[in-house]
């Protein structure tokens, strides 16, 4: 009976210590799995980053709620970012997060300032390159410019971004604000940037190009 009293403490000792570490095992288990979660990256300028407008109500927030947690959204977006300041960070960026999706919005202050769309042209393709190299498929986020530049540097402008997808066989949203930009009602009064009301529009033109690439993260980190 002497010896018995330390038996018995030694099995409890046990059975507590196998409780803990299968307690241990359960717990770590979804924060790997949130660990391991497709990573999208969203690097753009005001139009992603919510300006004018409460952050939650931006359509990369409402991106990341429709994905209900199957994906980790990141987003850099800069009001006033143009393509030669988003080329500037992107490698860092791209090296500290290691996304699997980039979703690439950047050009518009590039027209608005009437920089040479050649020049654009080169930042985006460089950004396009980095992403690429880096394992990341690349969504392009086209945009347009009001037709008081000229048609001729609007059309150089827009071209930009259909020659990218051909060149570089990427996915193109051809204009984010489609069903937004002419109307008044879903515009804030600067004419330029989109209201609260119109983000869950953009989302929606954003997402039919983006499914696919999805679909296919989601399917390797399946494997």
């Amino acid at each position: 009976m002497k010896h018995g009293i330390p038996i018995a403490r030694q099995r409890l000792n046990r059975m507590v210590t196998g409780g803990l570490l299968a307690l241990i095992v359960i717990f770590s288990a979804p924060a790997l799995s949130a660990d391991q979660r497709p990573t999208l990256l969203v690097m753009g300028d005001s139009l992603s980053a919510a300006y004018g407008i409460e952050q939650e109500m931006g359509w990369v927030t409402l991106l990341a709620e429709r994905l209900d947690g199957e994906a980790q959204v990141i987003n850099v977006s800069i009001s006033g970012e143009t393509t030669s300041g988003g080329a500037q960070r992107l490698a860092n960026i791209i090296g500290q997060r290691q996304p699997d999706i980039v979703l690439l919005e950047l050009g518009g202050n590039d027209g608005l300032r009437g920089l040479p769309p050649a020049q654009m042209r080169s930042n985006l393709a460089g950004m396009i390159e980095q992403s690429q190299q880096a394992g990341a498929d690349v969504l392009l986020l086209g945009i347009d410019i009001p037709p008081n530049y000229g048609q001729a540097y609007r059309d150089a402008f827009t071209g930009v971004f259909h020659s990218l997808a051909d060149e570089y066989d990427v996915p193109l949203v051809p204009f984010l604000l489609e069903g937004v930009a002419l109307n008044e009602q879903l515009m804030q009064d600067d004419g330029i940037h989109p209201t609260a009301a119109a983000q869950p529009i953009i989302l929606d033109n954003v997402w039919p190009a983006l499914e696919p690439l999805l679909d296919s993260v989601f399917q390797a980190s399946a494997k």
